[in-house]
């Protein structure tokens, strides 16, 4: 006599479960082809020019300067747009400053990329907003 073994209902549903979470999961990635997708620190990124010895340490840039407002939103010239942070690149994907890209070099320290990816003397440091 042959014992044939039913697993409870709650197992069966569970296999196409774990499929679709698991597709899922895959499905995330490759949204995310650079990497894993990040988020900045809020708060207001001030940026400048390198300066040179017999000046100022920086040379600002006011028109440059922006705020991370959220996890993925950004405010800059009053206005507002996103960005995406992925494996330390930041890419401005809407709003004014669309199409920039930056590498994250620490937490608030960025440098901004230029059309071919190399890093360029622009950089942007998060730190208090100017008093207007």
């Amino acid at each position: 006599m042959s014992a044939i073994v039913k697993a409870p209902l709650h197992f069966a549903l569970a296999l196409p479960l774990a499929l679709a979470l698991s597709s899922f999961s895959d499905a995330a990635s490759a949204a995310a082809p650079n990497g894993e997708i990040q988020t900045m620190l809020t708060g207001f990124y001030r940026c400048e020019l390198p300066g040179n010895a017999l000046g100022p340490a920086g040379q600002r840039q006011a028109e440059q300067d922006f705020r991370i407002v959220n996890g993925s939103s950004y405010q800059a010239d009053g206005r507002v747009g996103s960005y995406l942070l992925t494996d330390n690149v930041l890419v401005m994907t809407s709003g004014p400053r669309k199409g920039q890209r930056f590498r994250k070099i620490t937490p608030g320290f960025l440098r901004k990329l230029g059309p071919s990816g190399a890093e360029d003397a622009l950089r942007c440091v998060r730190g208090a907003a100017p008093h207007h």
